[in-house]
């Protein structure tokens, strides 16, 4: 197998100089819970459905994860999946830190790219057998540049999952289009800002997914857990790239 080396960090003139919206996410979890999760979860509340059976069988395979995070559904294949590889892909300088902090001891096997996933994907044609996001980079990148980029990235007869909102955060309709919402951020030092996510609805998922040359699209819902404010059902979306 041709891989080619990635550096764990990237070059600062390829470093985005916006500020990173991420920077507080997950931070006191990872402070109270440094451990492997012995579990993977899609759902928005992290309790129940399906697990990485999704994914297939991922003895020898090569896995990316969009919009890793902090790394634990990265993490928890390595320890317990037995992939080749796993590469835990992230554009947030914290999140990047934070994954290499609690699980870089789980190198090779598992790499922690300091990247966006857009630009990470292009110059990795054909390499993953399995490519995944948990409310990841599928959620926050544009759909008609990341999906292309993602099914040139599998290779032949390779598989796409992500999970994403069904309905957003409260209960507002999916958009009928590819039109993100702006949602609420902060930046490093607290200041209020906001930033694209893309609630679509199944159909416009799939048919975003068959123009980026997927085939097979498949979707379920996994229902709504949590406080009325603040549940949201799960839409779970598997796609693959057509055998050669």
């Amino acid at each position: 197998m041709n891989r080619r080396p990635e550096p764990a960090t990237r070059r600062s003139s390829d470093v985005p100089t916006t500020p990173d919206l991420w920077h507080h996410y997950g931070r006191a979890r990872a402070g109270r819970d440094p451990a492997v999760p012995r579990a993977f979860r899609w759902d928005w509340a992290q309790a129940g459905g399906p697990g990485a059976e999704v994914l297939g069988d991922l003895g020898g395979r090569v896995v990316g994860e969009l919009g890793a995070g902090a790394g634990r559904h990265a993490a928890h294949l390595v320890a317990y999946h037995a992939p080749a590889e796993v590469a835990a892909v992230d554009a947030s300088p914290a999140q990047h830190a934070l994954a290499l902090g609690l699980y870089g001891h789980l190198a090779p096997r598992l790499r922690c790219v300091h990247a966006g996933a857009v630009e990470h994907l292009r110059v990795r044609a054909g390499a993953y057998d399995v490519l995944y996001s948990v409310f990841g980079a599928v959620d926050f990148t544009e759909p008609r540049t990341l999906l292309p980029a993602a099914c040139a990235a599998l290779r032949p007869g390779g598989r796409l999952v992500f999970s994403t909102l069904a309905h957003h955060v409260g209960g507002a309709r999916a958009r009928p289009e590819v039109t993100a919402t702006e949602i609420p951020a902060r930046t490093p030092d607290g200041a209020a800002m906001s930033m694209p996510r893309w609630v679509l609805t199944a159909s416009v998922w799939a048919n975003a997914l068959e123009r980026a040359g997927f085939a097979d699209v498949r979707t379920d819902v996994l229902p709504a857990a949590g406080d009325r404010e603040h549940a949201a059902g799960t839409l779970l979306v598997t796609a693959f790239r057509p055998a050669a």
